[in-house]
This record gives C-alpha cells, sequence and structure tokens, in this order.
C-alpha cells in the first residue's frame, strides 16, 4: 500500500464536496417525499463510500440512481418499494458482472460513443448548474469567481470554503440554533415485499440499468484512465460494485446508488486524487447520519442553491472539454450521442449512437462517404 494512495488534507476534503451537487436535491426528495430515514441513507452511503475508497485507492463518487430516484420522488414511491427498486437493479448488476456481460458491452462502445455521454452529461451538469445559480445570482457570481480564484489553492480549497459560505449564509438568513437538533441514531433493519422488486424494475429500475451502464460505468471507466492512466479500473468490477452496494444497503435503509462520470469530474475538478477523498466523504455522512438525523432534511433544504449551482456549472463545461480529443471522423457519431441524448436521454443515445456505428461498420465498408465515419 503506497502513502500517496491515501491522503487526507484540505484538497481531499474539498474533492469530497465536490458532488454534493447531485446529491442535495434528490436526497432532500427522498426525505420529504419518500419518507427514507435520513440515517439509514446517509449511513450506508458513508459505509460505501469507505470501503470503495479503500478499494480503489481513489475518487470514486457514491452517487443517488438519478432515474429511481427522480421517478420515486415524482410518483411518491412507498419507502419499501424504494429499497425493492435497490434491490432488483443490484441483482441484474451482479449478474452482468459474474457473466461477464458487461465487459462485452463495453469493448463493443468505441471512443466517440463514450466521448459523446461524457459531453452530453457535462453540457447538462452545465444546464442545471446554470439554472440553479439563476436562483441567487450574487451568491452564484460571487461563488464562481471564489472556484475560479480558489480551485488550486493547498490552504482555502474553493469547496471547502463554498460550503463555509453556505453554512454562514444559512445561519445569517435563518438562524442555525433552531434548525440544528443533535441526537443519536442507528439506520433500522428495513424489508420490502419480494412483488415490489418487479414493479420497481417495471417502473423504473430497466430504464436506470441502461443508464448505469453508460454514465457509471462505461463513461466512469473510461474518465479514470483519463485521470489516473496508472490505475484503470475495469468496467466489471465497477458492475461488481453496483450489487454490493446495492443489495446490501436495501435492508438499512439505502438508496439505490451509483457510480458516476459527472460525480468523479466534480471531486477530481475540486481537487480530490487520492482514496482519501471517499473516506473522508463516508465519514462525515456517517456522522450526520448517526447525529443529525432528524436535522439534515432541513439543512439539506435551506442550503443556498446557486452555491451548488456554480459548482454543477463548472464542473459541466470542464466535462465538455473532453470533445478536443475527438478525431473529425469521430464527430458525426459523437455528435449523434450528445443531440440524442440532450433530447431524450443518455441511454437512448447510447443504444442508438452504438447501433448506427455498427451498422456503418459492417454495412458501409465499401461506402466512401461512409467509411470516414469509423476506423474500418
Amino acid at each position: 500500500m503506497r502513502i500517496k494512495d491515501f491522503e487526507f488534507n484540505l484538497r481531499e476534503l474539498a474533492g469530497s464536496m465536490g458532488d454534493f451537487g447531485t446529491l442535495f436535491p434528490l436526497a432532500i426528495g427522498y426525505f420529504a417525499v419518500n419518507g427514507l430515514h435520513p440515517a439509514g441513507l446517509l449511513v450506508m452511503m458513508g459505509l460505501a463510500n469507505i470501503v470503495t475508497g479503500i478499494v480503489y485507492r481513489l475518487p470514486m463518487p457514491i452517487e443517488p440512481m438519478k432515474v429511481l430516484a427522480a421517478t420515486a420522488i415524482a410518483q411518491r414511491w412507498s419507502p419499501s418499494l424504494v429499497y425493492a427498486a435497490g434491490f432488483g437493479t443490484g441483482i441484474i448488476w451482479l449478474i452482468l458482472s459474474f457473466t461477464g456481460l458487461v465487459n462485452k458491452i463495453a469493448a463493443v462502445t468505441p471512443r466517440s460513443v463514450v466521448r459523446g455521454i461524457q459531453v452530453a452529461l457535462g453540457i447538462m451538469l452545465a444546464i442545471e448548474g446554470f439554472k440553479m445559480v439563476s436562483t441567487g445570482w450574487i451568491l452564484g457570481f460571487v461563488s464562481i469567481f471564489i472556484v475560479i480564484l480558489l480551485r488550486n489553492s493547498r490552504y482555502a480549497p474553493a469547496a471547502v470554503v463554498l460550503m463555509a459560505l453556505g453554512i454562514a449564509v444559512m445561519g445569517f438568513q435563518h438562524g442555525l440554533a433552531g434548525v440544528v437538533n443533535p441526537g443519536f441514531t442507528l439506520p433500522m433493519f428495513t424489508l420490502f415485499p419480494p412483488i415490489e422488486i418487479w414493479q420497481g424494475l417495471v417502473l423504473a429500475g430497466f430504464a436506470q440499468i441502461a443508464l448505469t451502464a453508460t454514465n457509471a460505468i462505461i463513461a466512469t471507466s473510461a474518465l479514470i484512465t483519463d485521470y489516473f492512466p496508472g490505475k484503470a479500473v475495469s468496467e466489471r468490477k465497477l458492475a461488481l460494485d453496483h450489487g454490493l452496494m446495492n443489495v446490501i444497503p436495501s435492508f438499512f435503509g439505502g438508496m439505490p446508488m451509483c457510480h458516476g462520470a459527472g460525480g468523479l469530474a466534480g471531486q477530481y475538478y475540486f481537487g480530490a486524487r487520492t482514496g482519501g477523498t471517499n473516506i473522508i466523504e463516508g465519514v462525515i455522512e456517517i456522522s450526520l447520519g448517526l447525529f443529525l438525523a432528524s436535522s439534515i432534511a432541513t439543512l439539506f433544504a435551506l442550503f443556498p442553491t446557486s452555491i451548488i449551482g456554480a459548482m454543477l456549472l463548472l464542473v459541466g463545461i470542464q466535462l465538455t472539454g473532453f470533445a478536443r480529443s475527438i478525431k473529425a471522423r469521430e464527430l458525426p457519431i459523437m455528435a449523434l450521442v450528445i443531440i440524442l441524448s440532450l433530447l431524450t436521454n443518455m441511454a437512448i443515445g447510447f443504444i442508438a449512437a452504438l447501433a448506427v456505428f455498427h451498422s456503418v461498420k459492417r454495412w458501409g465498408k465499401d461506402k466512401k462517404y461512409l467509411r470516414w465515419m469509423v476506423d474500418i
């Protein structure tokens, strides 16, 4: 074990906060609409972060599964249905990992499709970030300036300063004395009817599998290679992760979780370089879940949206930069992924572009106007 695999400093602390933009809004929805208990959600997420950091010795984001979360919140699912859906998707990922099918999917996915997913995700994050900044222009612009000025600071990293600023704004606007109610709470053992596993998969789980394959498995593996060339992580290993971190937490109040290229980009952008990032984030989440479970939903809801938006906006812009590495012949496929992803969703963009790529590769060999689009 190399010492540099784990660092615990302000830079890693800042990196651990880099993907909070995807956690806050969905966690609030799970608490307020679906009735998930904060202790179970945060403690399970924290444990997943710690284990992941120790195993990979790299920054590796743990995020809510977005399709499942959005559907569950919009349709007001019961807590048991949320847990069942997470369990069901976890079982599918274990099957895909043990059979090696996920590696076969990755093997037939060209770089142009992967880059298209990354750029589309960057555009989506930037758009969402801009919307969030618009809720408070002055604070949003101040936050952007802080990020640009302090992003690489060792002594006052941008994300740490922004979290402190957000807490200060919360205290000034609402007063924290009446909001923070410390107390010790353990996660509860949770069960669900077996029929709800199928219901959760049909309602959103199968759609989530497609999105997870693109963003959380293939794109994340590619991004790890870009950021850490000597520490590649296979798609099969990431799939195994998704199985374990959804099957087990489902019985202790955990939400459906995944990795994600956007979260990794956020962590890296704000300073994450080692597995210490995940361990720090895990300790924070476990502490919040155990000692502030009765207050955390309110605290998340009161945190200034424009600060989170500024972080998302800049991370999104960074992700779009991966388009620079694309060659001219790869542009049509990448553009197809981006357009379809923005108009529909990333799963459809991925599947359609993959089909077009391999169709051209198989039947377009003798057509000069198609041949240049793929490496044949």
